[in-house]
């Protein structure tokens, strides 16, 4: 599931996908890598500009289309959010991209059920951490802080896909499930599925 997709469908944002194949490294051709010079997906041209990087998309979409918001007003509530956001997009997705896992099979040769292992093994970690942190505050409701969606949410939906992909037993997260459950209620994220898409395989 792409983050920014949900944050466009959120948002209500009429947008054209363009379809590159990661498997195929098709976003290390260089008409591609003209817009996003690492070679990396997402990519958003909007407003005649070129904008990379989940988090940046995610703040700009918010600043530049702020109905419905997806950060709190108050300064400590936006930083709670942005904090379960990050943990997702800084230490969680990094390790577990396909780039990263293209490299221990093609280059350290690692057999599957050993990617599978370091795949759910730095999602856990991830997952204790985030499940602690809403399981502790009334700040956590429907969602990650409160009943209305944030980045964090958007940023989190998307990982718990990839982990029930990879078969993790979620059942030490009880609240990011009731999260995702939540949210899959909602058509934007049903629409940005990646089962919902047109290069589904």
């Amino acid at each position: 599931m792409d983050c920014r997709c949900a944050a466009l469908n959120l948002k209500g944002i009429a947008y054209e996908d363009a379809f590159h194949h990661l498997r195929r490294g098709e976003q290390r051709d260089p008409a591609y890598q003209e817009l996003n010079r690492q070679g990396l997906v997402p990519t958003l041209e909007i407003d005649g500009k070129v904008l990379v990087q989940s988090l940046s998309i995610l703040d700009y979409l918010d600043e530049t289309r702020p109905d419905p918001p997806l950060l709190p007003a108050d300064p400590a509530a936006r930083a709670r959010v942005r904090a379960l956001a990050q943990i997702v997009a800084c230490d969680i997705h990094p390790i577990d991209n396909l780039r990263v896992l293209n490299y221990l099979r093609k280059t350290l040769h690692q057999p599957e059920d050993a990617i599978e292992r370091w795949y759910n093994a730095w999602i856990a970690d991830g997952f204790y951490a985030i499940e602690a942190m809403l399981a502790s505050t009334s700040e956590t409701g429907r969602f990650c802080h409160g009943d209305n969606i944030t980045i964090a949410d958007i940023c989190l939906i998307p990982q718990v896909v990839n982990a029930r992909n990879f078969d993790l037993d979620l059942t030490p997260f009880p609240t990011l499930q009731r999260i995702y459950e939540a949210a899959m209620e909602n058509p934007a994220f049903v629409k940005a599925m990646p089962s919902n898409q047109k290069d589904f395989e």
